[in-house]
Parts: C-alpha cells; sequence; structure tokens
C-alpha cells in the first residue's frame, strides 16, 4: 500500500497530537509536520510537499479559508473544522478543498476523508452534505443594503487593513471610518473580523 504523507495544521497542540496519533495508527499514514497557523502551515507544505494538508479553518493570525487555493496544488486539503456551517463547506470546495470534516465527526471520518483526498476524490461530511443540498444559494450581492462606500470598506476590512489604514486608503478620517465600520456591522449582524470575513467570502466581495 502507498504511503500518504501529511500535515496538519491546528491551534491546538493537543488536538495536533490527537490526530497524529489517529492518523498514524493507519499503515498507510505518515504525519510529516505540524503547524500552529496558516503562514507556518504554508511553509511547512512548501518544505514537505504532503500528499494531504490537514487545515483548521478557525487558527489565530491571517484567515485559513483565503489561503487554500495556493495550497490546493499537488497538496490536496482536507479542511478539519468546528464551523458546521454549510457557507464555509460551500466556499472550502469552492477554494479547492477537496474534504470537509466536522471535529466532532473526525475519528469516523478524518482517515476516509484523508484517503480520499489523496486519490483525486472528494470527501463531505454526509449530514454537512445534506444541508447544502437544502441551503438556498447565497445571491451574488450582499442582501443587506450596504452603500459603496461600506462596501469598499467592508473589502479592505476583510483583507485585513485596520481602521488607520483603510483611512488612509480612502481619504477619510478614522472616525468616519469607524462609523462607517459600526454601520456595517449593524446591517449584516457581524460583529468580529472574522465574521466579517467570511460575510465578505459568502458573497464574493473578496477573492478566496
Amino acid at each position: 500500500m502507498d504511503t500518504i504523507t501529511l500535515v496538519l495544521a491546528d491551534d491546538h497542540a493537543v488536538v495536533r497530537s490527537g490526530l497524529r496519533m489517529l492518523l498514524e495508527a493507519e499503515d498507510d499514514l505518515v504525519v510529516l509536520a505540524e503547524a500552529g497557523e496558516i503562514d507556518a502551515a504554508r511553509r511547512k507544505v512548501s518544505a514537505h510537499k504532503p500528499d494531504v494538508l490537514v487545515l483548521d479553518l478557525n487558527m489565530p493570525g491571517p484567515p485559513s479559508l483565503p489561503a487554500i487555493p495556493d495550497l490546493a496544488g499537488a497538496t490536496a486539503v482536507v479542511v478539519l473544522t468546528m464551523q458546521n456551517d454549510p457557507a464555509f463547506a460551500r466556499e472550502a470546495f469552492q477554494a479547492g478543498a477537496r474534504g470537509y470534516v466536522l471535529k466532532e465527526a473526525a475519528d469516523a471520518e478524518l482517515v476516509e476523508a484523508v484517503r480520499a483526498a489523496a486519490a483525486g476524490r472528494t470527501y463531505l461530511n454526509p449530514g454537512m452534505g445534506a444541508r447544502i443540498a437544502a441551503a438556498p444559494a447565497v445571491d451574488d450581492g450582499p442582501p443587506d443594503g450596504l452603500s459603496d462606500r461600506e462596501l469598499g470598506i467592508l473589502r479592505l476590512i476583510a483583507l485585513g487593513h485596520t481602521n488607520a489604514e483603510i483611512a488612509q486608503t480612502l481619504f477619510l478620517s478614522v472616525r468616519t471610518v469607524e462609523s462607517h465600520r459600526s454601520h456595517i456591522q449593524q446591517k449584516t449582524g457581524m460583529s468580529s473580523r472574522a465574521e466579517l470575513v467570511r460575510y465578505a467570502l459568502s458573497h464574493k466581495l473578496i477573492g478566496a
């Protein structure tokens, strides 16, 4: 049986340890390296060129989801996450992931997903697949009455810019940017930067 090589990316060392034990209990799976955030994952994938990257979506630092297209070249990406949300799964597959496994089902499904991804197939948690099929398609534009100015500011927020940087870029005062950001949060119902990134991705305001 051919050996499948892996890199694990999760910000919790105890989770990585458990995943390593689960995966290396299989004769054909070998973990080459681990990472605790997305930039380290990029370096480990570049250095080791594994068959599969097991990737957590919710690590500190830059968001993981927009990084999937760059990572999903010769390496197959299997998302392992607590995000039980069809929007995340849909975006992950659109970005190039080959697997989407919920952490609550990791023991039963991760090995199967890794083998499927390494063979060029896709794997989706069955319950999540049913929810995606039932979920309405996302409109091309935001449905929450955002103005053109608010859309521009939201894009910059999602790309990681601070209020001060946005103010400088758009020739606005920081207070004006803060006011726009407050309106964006009220209209979208999103409060944290991570939620705004997800919103921008799901409405195709930024590239995945």
